[in-house]
């Protein structure tokens, strides 16, 4: 039987979103939502589901299994008590809030209703990224020492909507932006952080309450060190790194483009062998239909990720704890910014179904 979804919020993501639904075989689209009718509309033409103006309505239709939420960040909390409540597992995009409190809120609404709760951190799914897990976890690189992480794009013109960059509304600034991703990856690679020192400054854009460069250093439970930087003052536009480093190599995921280099080495000192991956037909494909054709990709596996993780099964989608803990690490960085000291994070509580 066909897992029927709901999409709310109908902008780029969200038809996005909606477009992975209708070509993900055993998913069927019931309806989509935005207040702007005519985007919803647009977002299930030719599909049969219905476009709404009122995303209270898609809330209640009957047999709906679940709801991806595309909409402005401040209104992901109230969306998805209210999926929740209606018996509806709910993928949410990242940011999963604007606050700490209300991701807990969120989480608590979940387990209590017995329902998933997933975050669409897309970017686990680069190829790129893969490559980067699969080298580090299968020990092709060694004992890793090290991860070095890097983010961020030239500034507000980026931006299509003031809510995607004005605190309080989007919770904060680079680190809630281009930020968000690779907190997550950071953690994704290497493993729970727990201790967490940085800055974050807004002297390019002034935007009060929205850092404009962030710089910190990251403590995994096992004591591996992770920098990290994102900016919206960066000359070359678009883009991320990162590198892991071990005792016999290293491996950089990078985009856009996308690519790979691999270093190896037998041991400290010995010669070493590099390796590069291009990947031409995303380039090819990017040039020709632009990088919604690669986020719409990442979206169909999330997709059949969240169908596993609704049967109990794991994958590499991204759960609530996950998004939660993407925003307390953002947090401490603001924390620390203020104290000038290390904030250390709680143990991680049980991950959310």
């Amino acid at each position: 039987m066909a897992t029927r979804f709901g999409v709310i919020g109908a902008g780029v993501i969200g038809k996005l979103r909606a477009e992975s639904i209708r070509s993900t075989r055993g998913i069927e689209l019931v309806a989509v939502a935005d207040p702007v009718i005519a985007a919803a509309e647009q977002a299930v033409r030719g599909s049969g589901a219905k476009p709404l103006a009122e995303w209270r309505e898609l809330v209640a239709l009957t047999g709906l299994d679940a709801v991806v939420i595309s909409s402005p960040v401040h209104l992901h909390e109230e969306q998805a008590l209210a999926c929740f409540q209606a018996g509806a597992h709910v993928l949410c995009e990242k940011p999963l809030s604007n606050s700490l409190d209300s991701c807990r809120r969120i989480l608590a609404a979940a387990e209590k209703a017995g329902k998933t709760l997933a975050v669409g951190f897309n970017h686990r799914y680069f190829p790129a990224v893969a490559l980067l897990k699969k080298t580090i976890d299968d020990g092709t690189i060694g004992v890793v020492d090290h991860l070095r992480i890097f983010g961020g794009h030239d500034g507000l013109h980026n931006f299509r909507a003031d809510w995607m960059y004005k605190s309080p509304l989007s919770g904060g600034g680079a680190m809630m932006d281009v930020g968000i991703h690779l907190t997550d990856l950071a953690r994704y690679a290497a493993g729970e952080i727990a201790e967490v020192y940085g800055v974050a400054t807004n002297n390019i854009w002034h935007v009060d309450g929205s850092e404009d460069n962030a710089v910190a250093v990251f403590k995994t439970v096992t004591g591996i060190p992770i920098t990290y930087q994102v900016t919206w003052a960066e000359w070359r536009g678009y883009g991320f790194f990162i590198d892991a480093y071990g005792d016999r190599g290293m491996i950089r995921a990078s985009y856009a483009p996308m690519s790979n280099i691999l270093v190896t080495q037998d041991k400290p000192g010995a010669p070493r062998r590099r390796r590069r991956w291009w990947y031409p037909e995303i380039m090819v494909r990017e040039k020709m239909k632009g990088w919604t054709s690669t986020t719409l990709l990442t979206f169909q596996a999330e997709l059949g990720d969240f169908r596993k993780m609704i049967r109990g099964e794991s994958g590499s989608l991204a759960d609530g704890f996950s998004g939660l803990r993407a925003i307390e690490i953002a947090d401490a960085v603001y924390r620390s910014t203020k104290t000038g000291a290390a904030i250390k994070l709680d143990p991680p509580g049980r991950p959310t179904r």
